[in-house]
């Protein structure tokens, strides 16, 4: 009886461990783009005219955009990190069935960010274009790989 036992625990050890390995995948992927959140929250509203525009402050926060882009999230998106397999996630199954287009996705991301930083001291305006790009970059991807809530 304690060897089936043993045996069944034994057995149950990789799925347990992999369900812990994949919740913080999720935890770190969300982590990662709440750093996003954070640094472009304040773009976003110098963009709009919600706050006042800051040349200094939004160049500091398209730097750490940046930096983030600098980042490789691959080992963010391990296989079983989706919605359909761990709670706490909108991360849709598509992210892993269609990987070339979320990459694309990605890439497209990183491109604007990395065309913000310019425009983040350059003026109000300029701003706002950038803005507006990283934005629909961020939208496109959702659209197609995240769900709703």
């Amino acid at each position: 009886m304690k060897r089936v036992l043993l045996s069944t625990l034994v057995a149950a050890l990789p799925v347990v461990a992999m369900a812990a390995d994949a919740e913080h995948v999720v935890e770190a992927r969300k982590g990662y783009f709440s750093l996003v959140a954070i640094e472009f929250g304040p773009l976003a509203a110098m963009a709009k005219g919600e706050m006042p525009y800051d040349a200094a402050a939004a160049k500091a926060h398209a730097a750490d955009l940046v930096a983030l882009t600098k980042y490789d999230p691959s080992d963010l998106y391990a296989p079983g990190t989706s919605a359909d397999d761990v709670k706490g996630t909108r991360a849709k199954a598509a992210i892993w069935t269609d990987m070339e287009a979320y990459k694309g996705k990605g890439m497209a991301f990183f491109e604007a960010i990395a065309a913000l930083e310019p425009a983040a001291g350059a003026g109000q305006k300029e701003l706002a274009a950038a803005v507006g790009k990283v934005g629909g970059t961020c939208k496109g991807c959702h659209d197609d790989f995240r769900a709703k809530d």
